[in-house]
């Protein structure tokens, strides 16, 4: 017994270097000292009548519950934790997965920030990925649209790729890519995904909290229901939480909340961050007027959060000279450059200790 144990543990030290060499984001095995999974938040409905367990199984019955609407965790914990944690939502037709890998195939944020001793927390929201169990139904669309996303996400004008595009232009890499969206099994709305990421940082503890596109809107309202949240980075946000009276006419995070309750986000620091391709003018292409005026909204935000005494910086990458980057900063080319200027800010912030 002692002889397969040796060998087993051999076989994993060497298999993980293995695979280490195939990315960029360091040179050692990773070395995790516990990680699994878990549900939060969620509801329970329960059909009228009485069940009869003599019944077979694909008669219809009533007096039955499902269990939905939460979210589904992996977390993974490294050798001498920092103290602050990272939670990773994800965004429109995504899953995890979108923080685990690239479509190239490197390490992903997950890995780079496990290296540098962050506990991760990923999150598949209500009614996505492996928290698909919903309890209000919807219709799964099939239409083909890769050639749309393609455009919205800001990797080209289908079929060309945009110049100096910090995504991967081989075949292989842009049919993982289309294979990573993911769509929604449920009817979810806006608040069942922040009861669960709340539950999440009750899980968790204290944490940093990345967002991407769609999860920016209610990441802004978990940090204001839980005070574990320490801190945001967003990645793209599309929508934001602006006080009652004070908010931009098609801002796509609502028109506004409670003062006391906006007066939270004012109380942790924020990072915001865009990538490259979008105009200062007018453009041809609906995707780049979309994303013109969602950065003109994310600069008007932070103003007003900064007035009412906030911490907001915004990041329009090429403007500091980090350019070709997609709507998937934290999964281009460049993705440990972006890393590590997220580090330098939570060093700033005094959010990188044990």
């Amino acid at each position: 017994m002692k002889q397969i144990i040796i060998l087993t543990f051999s076989f994993f030290f060497v298999l993980s270097a293995y695979s280490q060499k195939q990315t960029n984001g360091g040179d050692k095995p990773l070395v995790i000292a516990k990680q699994g999974s878990f549900s939060a938040g969620g509801t329970v409905v329960t059909s009228e009548g009485i069940f009869d367990p003599l019944k077979p199984w694909y008669e219809t019955q009533g007096g039955q519950t499902r269990h939905g609407d939460h979210a589904d965790v992996f977390y993974q914990i490294p050798i001498d934790a920092k103290r602050n944690s990272m939670v990773f939502l994800h965004g429109y037709g995504q899953s995890r997965r979108s923080w685990q890998t690239t479509a190239d195939g490197r390490e992903g944020f997950v890995n780079i920030f496990l290296r540098n001793r962050y506990s991760t927390y990923l999150v598949d929201q209500p009614g996505r990925g492996e928290a698909g169990q919903a309890t209000k139904p919807v219709q799964v669309s099939i239409t083909p649209d890769d050639q749309i996303w393609f455009t919205q996400f800001r990797i080209g004008l289908y079929p060309n790729f945009n110049e100096g595009v910090q995504f991967p232009k081989d075949k292989k890499s842009l049919d993982q890519f289309f294979r990573m969206m993911t769509p929604n099994t449920g009817k979810i709305d806006e608040e069942t995904i922040v009861d669960a990421m709340s539950a999440v940082f009750d899980k968790s503890g204290d944490a940093i909290l990345f967002t991407h596109s769609a999860g920016g809107s209610p990441g802004w309202k978990t940090a204001i229901k839980n005070n574990h949240v320490k801190a945001i980075i967003a990645i793209e946000p599309g929508g934001f939480s602006f006080p009652e009276g004070e908010a931009l006419e098609g801002n796509r995070g609502g028109k506004g909340i409670p003062m006391d309750e906006f007066m939270k986000l004012t109380k942790i620091p924020i990072i915001v961050y865009y990538g490259d391709y979008i105009p200062e003018g007018e453009a041809l292409a609906y995707s780049q007027n979309f994303w013109r005026d969602v950065l003109a909204t994310a600069r008007e935000w932070a103003k007003v959060v900064n007035a009412h005494g906030g911490d907001v910086t915004v990041i329009h990458l090429p403007k500091i000279g980090i350019k070709g980057n997609t709507h998937f900063i934290m999964s281009d080319l460049n993705n440990v450059e972006i890393a590590n200027h997220i580090s330098s800010w939570l060093k700033k912030k005094k959010l990188d200790y044990k």
